[in-house]
């Protein structure tokens, strides 16, 4: 587990990096009249997040964690199941969003995750996957003014129908 959390502090620190460097193609100061350049909050996210991984790695090499002070491997049986379940249910998701919309992945994904992997009522599986891509849906597009990937055309009268709720 020491190995595990050390090695993985040390690769969110690179992703931290490259993260902050990428931002910096877009402005990360604050631009007058406007408000936040577009870099500025993946840039000072990232290198919260390098901050952090470094504390990780630190308490990680000094054996002040419970992980680095454990001798049990990183990933039973159970747990590489689990990972692998959760993660091909994030690639289906991601495979879904060029098809039937991020907000319509959203649902699916949450369908998979609360019905099948989570075993809650069908009641709230449904309430929670229908109601979050909605609220998303009216987050980005109406308050935020971002689009997000909207699918194949015919989903297109769906969007259209939202929209005229926005303006």
């Amino acid at each position: 587990m020491r190995r595990a959390e050390i090695s993985m502090a040390v690769l969110m620190a690179f992703f931290s990096i490259y993260l902050m460097w990428k931002s910096t193609e877009l402005n990360i100061g604050y631009v007058s009249d406007e408000g936040p350049g577009g870099g500025a909050w993946p840039f000072w996210l990232s290198a919260i997040m390098l901050v952090c991984t470094g504390f990780i790695a630190y308490n990680g090499y000094k054996r002040r964690s419970p992980p680095s002070q454990s001798e049990e491997p990183l990933l039973d049986r159970y747990g590489m199941k689990m990972l692998l379940l959760v993660g091909g249910g994030i690639f289906g998701f991601i495979a879904l969003i060029d098809i039937i919309s991020m907000y319509g992945a959203m649902c699916v994904f949450l369908l998979y995750y609360l019905g099948f992997l989570g075993r809650h009522s069908l009641r709230l599986t449904l309430t929670i996957s229908i109601l979050a891509p909605i609220i998303f849906f009216f987050f980005f597009e109406a308050l935020m003014r971002i689009t997000m990937p909207k699918g194949l055309p015919f989903l297109e009268p769906l969007f259209n129908f939202m929209n005229t709720i926005i303006y």
